[in-house]
């Protein structure tokens, strides 16, 4: 689980990260950016997975558990994403069915394009 610190709540944050309209795919996920931070203040992050990706809660679930995972070992190991005030990571129906390795590579790979 993400440090309190880190995660992204509160509805109209959500909102100011959608408006800015600066995101990357990759792999069935997708990350939205949101402004740049001008201040010492960590970067908060939030999971996203539609009702459309799939209809049963515990496939959308396993997806965000797999996504938060794989950025927690991120900032874990290096803390560079203090760039952003925000991102909204986002699961697709492309996905679903991968195993962790595989969500990790392509959030790596997002990471490494937005820095």
């Amino acid at each position: 689980m993400l440090k309190k610190e880190n995660r992204l709540k509160n509805k109209y944050a959500f909102n100011a990260t959608y408006k800015v309209k600066n995101f990357h795919h990759k792999n069935g996920i997708t990350a939205n950016i949101g402004k740049e931070n001008n201040s010492d203040k960590p970067v908060k992050i939030g999971f996203v997975v539609s009702k459309k990706t799939h209809k049963r809660a515990v496939k959308r679930n396993r997806l965000k558990r797999l996504m938060r995972e794989s950025v927690r070992l991120y900032l874990k190991e290096n803390n560079s994403l203090n760039k952003y005030m925000s991102i909204i990571f986002t699961g697709h129906t492309g996905a679903l069915n991968k195993s962790f390795a595989e969500i990790d590579f392509a959030i790596k790979k997002i990471i490494e394009e937005i820095l």
